[in-house]
């Protein structure tokens, strides 16, 4: 099974293959926020995870999600300037679970429950800086091929290096 690691440091996400070796590279945006588990912080959590759930299979490019589901919206710029200051989720989600109790699962440290995804966003131009509300940002384009290549139970490792 590939698995996926995240460089806050760096602002990238490699796939890798069962042997370690790159598939792919994809600029992203963590946390404006840096690193952090606390609930509430808004920060990007670090250690091991999973993608736990694949939500988007099948939707259009630009398809817009309010709690996970998608709302028939198609995002573009005049969407986009109805709500200028909205955190748009878009294209596909891959919501990550921690896999470190006391770290990043369970209780005020949980991934989850926090609701931290890879996903889409309207806000390609900040790719490769922290821009996010802790979630990973990738182009639409680049999450929606991220998407095509891993499971569910992918590991995904985030670190600040």
């Amino acid at each position: 099974m590939p698995r996926i690691e995240i460089s806050l440091r760096r602002q990238l996400l490699r796939l890798l293959d069962d042997a370690g070796n790159p598939i792919r590279e994809y600029a992203v945006s963590t946390s404006k926020n840096g690193a952090g588990e606390l609930c509430g912080s808004d920060c990007t959590p670090r250690g091991r995870h999973v993608v736990r759930a694949r939500i988007g299979a099948g939707q259009p490019l630009n398809t817009v999600f309010v709690g996970r589901r998608p709302t028939g919206e198609i995002y573009d710029r005049a969407l986009g300037e109805r709500d200028p200051a909205r955190d748009w989720i878009l294209a596909r989600i891959l919501w990550l679970s921690g896999c470190e109790p006391g770290r990043n699962r369970l209780h005020e440290v949980d991934t989850m429950r926090r609701y931290v995804y890879i996903h889409g966003t309207s806000d390609e131009q900040r790719i490769g800086e922290p821009a996010s509300h802790g979630c990973i940002r990738m182009r639409n384009t680049d999450v929606v091929e991220l998407f095509d290549l891993v499971p569910a139970g992918t590991q995904v490792d985030i670190s600040e290096t």
